[in-house]
């Protein structure tokens, strides 16, 4: 049987090693989920040097990386959209999957966290790559280091065949280390 996990749940399954968080810090594990802190990697978007963006042929290049120093914010600007990542290193067995979600208090301010990848994949390694919007008037400041979002875990009813990174699957994001600009078209990596 499926099931959102508890807090409890959580805490043993990271104390097993089974699912894996870094840094971990047990005083963000909420009821059913555990905060995610925003991470110092952005990508932020350049529109001026696609006039469209075609599905059928992808822009590549479309996002500058900027790295924010310790100590430092990171703007973003009425209705903006850019790419940030969690603090947090994440690693999910093969029989349990998660979700990302803004957290409640960040929604009230008029920043959305994720647009539409939400669901992480059973098998993931890596980061958490951060879809960001301020949908209000005023420009907003953010805070590497400050939490984010939140992450919910459920188990699967069997272990996944083949999870995320498997070689069968061309898995573009796994082990990502910085928010990660867009790979929808692109050839799968390469099998080592």
């Amino acid at each position: 049987m499926t099931s959102v996990l508890s807090d409890g749940t959580i805490r043993r399954l990271v104390d097993e090693d089974r699912v894996r968080i870094r840094p971990w810090d047990p005083g963000l594990v909420q009821p059913a989920s555990v905060d995610l802190r925003l991470g110092s990697s952005f990508r932020v978007f350049h529109n001026h040097r696609a006039p469209v963006i075609d599905l059928a042929d992808p822009p590549t290049n479309l996002t500058e990386h900027v790295e924010v120093a310790k100590g430092d914010s990171f703007v973003i600007h009425p209705g903006e959209f850019v790419l940030g990542r969690t603090e947090e290193w994440v690693e999910l067995p093969a029989d349990i999957v998660a979700r990302i979600e803004g957290k409640s208090s960040l929604g009230r301010l008029g920043l959305i966290v994720h647009a539409t990848a939400g669901f992480v994949d059973p098998g993931w390694k890596g980061t958490l790559t951060l879809e960001i919007t301020n949908l209000t008037r005023v420009p907003i400041i953010l805070w590497p280091g400050k939490p984010i979002a939140q992450l919910s875990f459920m188990t699967l009813d069997a272990p996944a065949e083949r999870p995320y990174g498997h070689p069968d699957l061309g898995s573009h994001y796994a082990g990502q280390v910085d928010a990660t600009e867009s790979r929808y078209g692109a050839p799968p990596p390469p099998v080592d």
